[in-house]
């Protein structure tokens, strides 16, 4: 374990359905065990990107493919958590110009359940993890409340 393991480990946020969901998720992507020591929250470092580490990035800037990764990651497990709450198929799309500007939608039978204006992809990230879990339990329960507003339109 790493330095950074441990006081990471015992943020109170480690224990969010959503941080728990977001780490499976993650781990799924390890087909080559390279994560195996590492402790969850360690594995979701990268969405940290506090105020200090915000000022280090320029104001405009092309996002690079890990950060659409980790962008990409996040919209699947909210599609996940709805899915699982919901019953009905959640699929993620992701439409985006080279420069970090676009929209991610997360679609159910014909209906739009999360839509997500981006900007500044190259920015994407948290102040802390219980702003990550926050944000990531605010998207599945729109997404919930709008399948359960329109359940025909999502049923097909």
């Amino acid at each position: 374990m790493s330095e950074v393991a441990e006081p990471i480990e015992r943020d109170p946020a480690a224990d969010a359905p959503f941080i728990k969901e977001l780490v499976k998720v993650w781990r799924a992507q390890d087909s080559h065990g390279a994560w195996e020591g590492k402790a969850d929250l360690e594995v979701l470092a990268p969405y940290i990107v506090d105020k200090h580490k915000r000022r280090e990035l320029p104001i405009i800037g092309d996002p690079d493919p890990e950060t659409i990764w980790h962008l990409e990651l996040f919209f699947n497990t909210i599609a996940l958590c709805i899915e699982r709450a919901t019953g009905v198929m959640v699929s993620p799309m992701l439409k985006m110009s080279h420069e970090g500007f676009g929209r991610m939608v997360l679609i159910g039978g014909r209906l739009i359940v999360v839509n997500k204006q981006l900007r500044d992809v190259h920015r994407f990230g948290f102040d802390n993890f219980g702003k990550l879990a926050e944000e990531g339990d605010k998207y599945i329960r729109a997404g919930i409340e709008m399948i359960e507003k329109f359940p025909d339109v999502a049923k097909y």
